[in-house]
Order: structure tokens, then sequence, then C-alpha cells
């Protein structure tokens, strides 16, 4: 058994998730990782957050699907952390307590990042996470950085000509699915302030955050990210 693959098997019963900004390519990472250690023999679970479940589902819908201007900036937060409470108990717990290693597209540290970046503090976020999720923080937590301007290029993104207003720069920026005339509309500013919000993360995040340099090629990204791994669960 060589030292990655003792190491990889060290993961079991690890709760992983990959984060950062649109257009980082975590989606993708969380394939090639998932891929990689079924390899090792490792029981593996992919989930993302928001959604995930059936109710959390639901909930996505309600986020994604219709006219949110008048939905309280607190409702539409608790309604986040109403889907990953149940992210949590539904499927993430029962996998770790069975020793599957689970991988997680986005969690806590996106609401962080992106409520950040429209102006609401963080900390605030973290209070009503601890009452979603209990002691459920990851083991890792891996941002996927990468320019902003190299990440608009990635996803075919046009800059954007206004100043986003809250609706615009809300928290629905964490859909990928979400509309698109409203995701062009974003300002870079915005999203450097994103991208600034998710590398600040390990100044006071609960759980351990590891940034990882996303600009090159996925399977060199993915090779950073293996020696991420390796390194910290040997340790």
């Amino acid at each position: 058994m060589t030292r990655s693959h003792a190491s990889l098997a060290a993961l079991a019963g690890r709760f992983i998730v990959l984060d950062g900004p649109d257009g980082c390519g975590k989606s993708t990472q969380q394939h090639l990782l998932a891929q990689r250690l079924a390899q090792e023999g490792l029981d593996v679970v992919c989930c993302r957050d928001p959604g995930g479940t059936e109710i959390g589902d639901r909930i996505r819908s309600v986020l994604l699907d219709y006219d949110l201007d008048r939905m309280d900036v607190r409702c539409e937060t608790l309604l986040f952390m109403a889907s990953r409470a149940q992210l949590a108990g539904e499927i993430i717990r029962p996998a770790l307590e069975a020793g599957k290693v689970v991988l997680c597209d986005r969690f806590v540290s996106s609401t962080c990042a992106y409520q950040g970046a429209a102006g609401f503090d963080p900390h605030k976020v973290l209070d009503l996470a601890w009452h979603a999720v209990g002691n459920l923080w990851p083991w890792m937590t891996l941002i996927l950085d990468v320019d902003t301007d190299v990440a608009f290029a990635r996803i075919g993104r046009p800059a954007g000509r206004l100043k986003p207003s809250y609706r615009e720069a809300g928290q629905s920026a964490l859909f990928s699915d979400a509309v698109h005339d409203a995701m062009e509309s974003r300002s870079p500013e915005y999203h450097r302030q994103v991208r600034e919000n998710f590398l600040a993360l390990p100044n006071y995040y609960p759980a351990r955050v590891v940034r990882v340099d996303a600009a090159s090629e996925p399977r060199a990204v993915h090779e950073r990210i293996l020696e991420v791994l390796t390194r910290h669960a040997a340790g």
C-alpha cells in the first residue's frame, strides 16, 4: 500500500466541502475526487447545498423559482439554513456514522462569502448555522480559488454594467441554475468581494479551511487537492 493510498484510506468517515466563487470548478473537482476515492475502495456520498434531499430541493425550488423581491433577507437566509439542516440530518450524519466519505458542493462557507459580499455579517451567519447543523462542521473545506476575471471567462459571463441590488447580489448566486439575466447583472466588484470573503474564512470559520489554486486545468487542480488531503490525513 502506497503512502498516498494509505492517506486517502484515512479519509473514511470524513466530511469534505468543496467551495469557491462561481467558475472555480468545484463541481468538476467533486466528481474527480469522488472517482479517485472510490478507486481507493472508499464509500463516497456526494451532495449539494442547498438542496440534496426531497425537502431541501423543495426549499431550493422556493428560493430559485419564484420572485423573491418581497422576501425579507432573514427569511431567505433561514430557508437556506432549513435546507442545510435537513441535509445534515438526513444525508451527512448517517453517511459519516457509516464510515463513508461525504463530499459536499458548497456549505455554510458559501453563505458567509455571498451574504458577506451583500453587506451582512458572516458571524451572524455562523450563529444561525450552529442552530441548523449543530457540531456537524466539515473536517476540511477546500476553497478553490481563481481570479475573478478568469472565472468570468470560464463561464462566459459578461462583467455586467450595474451595481447589484440586494436581490441580484443575494444567495441566488449560489445556484448554478439561477436566472441568467440576474447572474449577468452582478458587478465584477461584487464577485471580487465574494472571492475575498472566501479567502478570509480561515480567520474565523469554526473548522479547517484550505485554499487550493484552481487556475490550472482540472487534472492539475485535482492533483493539488489530493496533495492537500493526503498531507492532512497523514498528519
